[in-house]
């Protein structure tokens, strides 16, 4: 019986109630959030937690989007929009995922959705604000530079991360398809309501 004494419960969540379960998902979607918009100093602590990976946070992000682009788009073709860029995020985030782990990259298909997933948020902010602009102004050069910013802004936060988990001689073939998911995004975002 030695060892026995040692035995602790093990701590698990199927008795906690459903809105517990809900109020703690969304405070780690929240801290993410917050971790992509204001990155610490010490990168690294901002790479572990993203690498707990989770699907709810880019769904919301994904369909944030949808919904902004669908909402700036003419009435006949708001479902196609919404649709569109559903299917262009979660395509694009595998075909980059899949990328990096071909090219040795030490990261689980799902952690790296789920970094490309949160790394959009910025680019959600530049939607709802592209969309505010349209209304107030037609001004293509201030949506540009809202857009601009806000591709920089996930770009980077998605490229530190790659740049954490492929070798140097390969970083370049795996940022390459980062940076064109992202722009793609942009450019959709920028054309909306043109």
């Amino acid at each position: 019986m030695a060892g026995m004494d040692d035995w602790s419960p093990v701590e698990t969540t199927l008795d906690e109630p459903v809105s517990e379960t809900i109020r703690r998902d969304l405070r780690e979607v929240g801290a993410k959030l917050k971790l992509v918009l204001l990155p610490r100093a010490s990168q690294h602590g901002v790479l572990d937690r993203l690498k707990e990976w989770d699907l709810w946070g880019p769904l919301a992000v994904c369909l944030t989007l949808s919904i902004a682009l669908s909402a700036g788009a003419p009435e006949s073709q708001r479902a196609l929009v919404f649709a569109a860029v559903f299917v262009v995020v979660w395509a694009g985030a595998a075909i980059v995922t899949l990328n990096a782990q071909l090219l040795g990259g030490r990261i689980s298909f799902f952690q790296s959705v789920c970094v490309l997933g949160y790394s959009i948020f910025p680019l959600d902010c530049g939607a709802f604000a592209c969309l505010l602009l349209h209304a107030l102004t037609r001004s293509f050069l201030l949506r540009l530079a809202v857009v601009g910013t806000c591709f920089a802004w996930s770009t980077r936060v998605s490229v530190v991360f790659f740049s954490e988990i492929i070798e140097a001689k390969r970083r370049a073939l795996a940022i390459y398809p980062v940076f064109g998911f992202y722009a793609f995004l942009a450019w959709m975002i920028l054309i909306m309501g043109n």
